[in-house]
């Protein structure tokens, strides 16, 4: 981008020059967020999902509906009817979570499969009871655990943790390590979860639940007025559009003229329903049209090209591909779903913008309990202070200046103030992290999401030739360590040490063509010298982790807090380091 940018929308008309020194940030809420640079111009397709994408349901009265009725479905199953007592807690459930079908736990993870905090049905597990049940508090994915990272799994959640809770508390029930005996009867956690699986897909595909959101729509979706003019940008700015959903031919009907009008189909450029995604990003299906008058599929499979104003049924990804003319790198697909919509798609080379509607609540916490984060960063000085100067051979503690019951202090205020985070963000914490640690879900967003932002409509906001910059990646051992000398300043370095650095770079140089001789190698060491000297470098703070908590603290593997309901029941059992 340029020195200057001009930004013209959503400010009242008037147009703002902000030159390169005054770095200009949207407003939290409308900006979207770079994790790896994507240049606007070259993007040739826009891919819209449908569901909690284009047509945002209202939380948490959505869920609340869908609660209601895939308990009203285990009733209608066998299960017993007291657990119709349940009330939706939208506060409990969070994206990320692993179930343990072996176990009947509910898992938040970190990046690499250690445990952040665990439940059996609604209660917390303490870190004494975890290691009982993992010995290294630690797991890795496999099909005994199923990941519930869409919107539509919340109340499931919810569903699930609630139906263990019931048979936990009545009494003519005992647990076991893999289920429940109730009523001379065994329930598996396995069949716990299958049911409720099943009780959702049925309330999905057959059940009620769309044709209450169709018959209230304006109840339980969110109509964005500022939707249609999005769509109608993008298109003046020469891109092709297209709807990708999973959804069938009649509820995308419903939902699409809801929110954009009957002429929704004007538009997209192209329309596919019943997509099957993932399946659609490998193998796929037939592709098929759809007879807009009773909503039933033509004779036949689809092979031509793609014409405006149609809708279609299935397909694979490699067929559609070839039928629109794309490329993998001229698509920027946008969706919700982590897995299907954003990981799939980013493996057959499409952008991908994964919409985060938790976002609203992430980033308000964020900026409300800053003095959380920053007391976390004060702990980890102190505590690098106090094994500060020490060394193998230090026999005195920590430090001199520090009693070991003063680093002791320290670890416990470490531990309060995580669990202090946690509870701001909710029952179950924050969906991206717990203290200095990110979640899994968080991982997978960085690794296949190029973009995320808490809106589709905050494309809005920037240009169609737009540069999404991604931030430098720094490893630790960049991110810790400041660009200025410390404990070895350059005056300090030996001349053999840079001769040798600078041979060494030379035999690389030499296996690519004609090796330099030693004359070459001093000429360009008092040259990288001579360099050095004018230049100053420092690291950015913008380049730093937002929290830069590094003490060992927060980064070991083994690590739960082993917290009690009686001490605090609505918190999770926040990973212990110390234990």
């Amino acid at each position: 981008m340029a020195d200057t940018e001009q930004h013209p929308r959503r400010n009242g008309g008037e147009s703002l020059s902000v030159t390169s020194a005054d770095l200009f940030k949207r407003q939290t809420s409308q900006r979207i967020f770079v994790n790896r640079s994507v240049q606007m111009e070259k993007i040739k397709f826009y891919g819209f999902d449908m569901d909690y994408t284009l047509a945002q349901y209202v939380s948490p009265l959505y869920e609340t509906m869908s609660f209601k009725l895939m308990l009203e479905r285990l009733v209608e199953t066998g299960y017993p009817p007291d657990i119709l007592q349940f009330k939706y807690d939208h506060t409990v459930p969070i994206r990320g979570l692993w179930f343990d079908k072996e176990k009947g736990l509910l898992l938040k993870v970190d990046t690499f499969g250690n445990i952040l905090s665990c439940l059996f049905g609604l209660s917390f597990v303490t870190a004494a009871e975890l290691r009982n049940h993992y010995e290294n508090k630690f797991v890795l994915l496999s099909n005994r655990f199923y990941v519930y990272d869409t919107l539509f799994n919340l109340p499931e959640i919810y569903c699930l943790a609630s139906v263990i809770e019931f048979f936990k508390s009545v009494s003519n029930c005992t647990v076991s390590r893999s289920g429940f005996n109730y009523n001379e009867v065994f329930i598996s956690f396995r069949t716990l979860f299958t049911d409720v699986r099943e009780a959702t897909n049925y309330i999905h595909d057959k059940g009620e639940l769309k044709k209450l959101t169709v018959e209230q729509v304006d109840r339980y979706v969110h109509k964005d007025p500022d939707l249609a003019d999005l769509l109608r940008q993008l298109s003046a700015g020469g891109a092709k559009l297209f709807l990708l959903t999973n959804s069938g031919y009649w509820y995308t009907e419903h939902i699409m003229t809801y929110l954009l009008g009957d002429s929704w189909r004007d538009y997209f450029d192209y329309a596919v329903v019943d997509a099957c995604k993932p399946r659609f990003f490998a193998d796929g299906s037939l592709m098929r049209v759809v007879d807009p008058a009773s909503g039933k599929l033509k004779l036949g499979t689809h092979t031509g090209p793609l014409q405006k104003g149609t809708v279609y049924s299935g397909g694979s990804c490699a067929d559609f591909s070839r039928l629109i003319g794309c490329r993998g790198k001229d698509v920027l697909y946008i969706g919700d779903h982590i897995f299907g919509d954003i990981v799939k798609s980013k493996k057959v080379g499409w952008r991908t913008l994964l919409i985060v509607p938790e976002l609203a609540n992430e980033l308000f916490v964020w900026k409300k309990e800053e003095a959380l984060f920053v007391r976390l960063q004060e702990l980890d000085a102190e505590m690098s202070r106090a094994y500060q100067g020490c060394t193998i051979v230090s026999k005195s503690g920590p430090s001199l200046a520090l009693e070991a019951q003063s680093v002791d202090k320290m670890k416990r205020s470490i531990r309060e103030t995580v669990q202090a985070m946690d509870a701001s963000y909710g029952f179950m914490g924050s969906l991206f992290r717990s203290g200095g640690r990110l979640t899994s879900f968080a991982s997978q967003l960085e690794r296949y999401a190029d973009l995320y932002a808490q809106s589709v409509t905050n494309l809005l906001y920037y240009p169609n030739y737009y540069m999404f910059r991604g931030p430098m990646a720094l490893m630790t051992h960049e991110s810790t360590v400041s660009h200025k000398s410390d404990d070895s300043p350059p005056e300090k370095i030996t001349a053999e040490s840079k001769f040798a650095l600078r041979a060494s770079s030379a035999s690389v140089a030499s296996r690519r063509g004609s090796a330099p001789n030693a004359a070459d190698i001093q000429q360009v060491a008092r040259s990288h010298d001579d360099q050095s000297a004018d230049s100053t470098a420092s690291v950015s703070s913008e380049l730093k982790p937002p929290c830069a908590v590094t003490s060992a603290a927060f980064e070991e593997e083994d690590s739960a807090a082993d917290l009690t309901a009686a001490a605090r029941p609505e918190s999770p059992a926040v990973v212990d380091a110390y234990d």
